[in-house]
C-alpha cells in the first residue's frame, strides 16, 4: 500500500510541471482581444438655408435738394425670403439673402401736399459675416456684419413726372437666433438694420430736381431653418 501512494505522489510531481507548462503555452497562444476603433462622429453640412417672412420698416427720412424743409416717408412692406448660409467653422459662417420689396414714396415737411410721389421696387442682396454661438445646446445666437447693394427697379411717379432712385451700396448689421428642433429642423428669428441712402432724381411740374432718400430700413424676419 505505502509502494502505491509513493508511486502514485511520484507520478503528479512528475505530471504537475507539464500541466503548468501546458497552461502557460496556452495563453501565451491565445490571441490577444482585437482593438476597435471608435466609431467616426458624424459632421454636419457646412450647407444651411432658411425660408423667412420679412417686415421691412424704413426710417421716414429724406430731402430734396433746395427745398427748404422738404422730407419724405416710405411705407412698410411684408415680404418672403430665401437665405443661404454656409458654415466655414462651427461658429464662423458666411449668410446672403435674397428678396425683394416694393415701397411707396410720400411727400413730407414742406412736399406734403405732392402725397405719393412714386413708388419702387428694391432688390437688396445682402451679404454677412456671421459668429455663431454654440454653447447654448439647441438656442443657437449669433451677430452678423457686412455690406448691401440694393438695386431699385420698376421705379413708377405718381405725383412726380419721372423718379430714378439710384442703385447704392450699404452696410448691414445683424442678430438672432435659431432654436434647432433636431440635427436639421428649427426656427429662426433674425433682425438687420440696413445703412441705406440712395441719391435720386426727380422731375416735378417739370423742374428737374435731386435729392437723398435716407431709408436705412429695419429688417424683421421669422422663418424655418434646415441644416443639411
Amino acid at each position: 500500500m505505502r509502494r502505491f501512494t509513493l508511486s502514485a505522489t511520484c507520478a503528479a510531481l512528475v505530471a504537475l510541471p507539464m500541466a503548468v507548462t501546458s497552461a502557460m503555452a496556452a495563453d501565451v497562444a491565445a490571441p490577444a482581444p482585437a482593438y476597435k476603433a471608435p466609431e467616426p462622429v458624424a459632421q454636419p453640412s457646412p450647407w444651411q438655408i432658411r425660408v423667412r417672412a420679412l417686415v421691412v420698416i424704413p426710417e421716414d427720412k429724406g430731402s430734396v435738394d433746395g427745398i427748404s424743409g422738404s422730407d419724405l416717408e416710405y411705407s412698410t412692406s411684408v415680404v418672403p425670403e430665401l437665405d443661404i448660409t454656409y458654415f466655414f467653422t462651427e461658429n464662423w459662417a458666411a449668410e446672403l439673402i435674397l428678396g425683394v420689396t416694393p415701397h411707396d414714396i410720400n411727400g413730407a415737411g414742406s412736399l406734403s401736399g405732392l402725397g405719393k410721389i412714386g413708388e419702387v421696387w428694391l432688390l437688396p442682396p445682402t451679404l454677412t459675416l456671421q459668429y455663431h454661438f454654440t454653447d447654448f445646446g439647441a438656442f443657437k445666437p449669433y451677430v452678423g456684419a457686412g455690406v448691401n447693394y440694393t438695386i431699385f427697379f420698376d421705379q413708377k411717379a405718381d405725383s412726380a413726372d419721372s423718379l430714378d432712385v439710384h442703385d447704392t451700396w450699404g452696410f448691414a448689421l445683424q442678430a438672432g437666433f435659431d432654436y434647432m428642433l433636431d440635427e436639421h429642423w428649427g426656427v429662426n428669428v433674425d433682425v438687420k438694420k440696413l445703412f441705406l441712402q440712395p441719391d435720386f432724381d426727380v422731375t416735378v411740374a417739370g423742374t428737374a430736381l435731386t435729392g437723398k432718400a435716407d431709408l436705412d430700413p429695419w429688417i424683421v424676419g421669422l422663418g424655418v431653418t434646415y441644416r443639411f
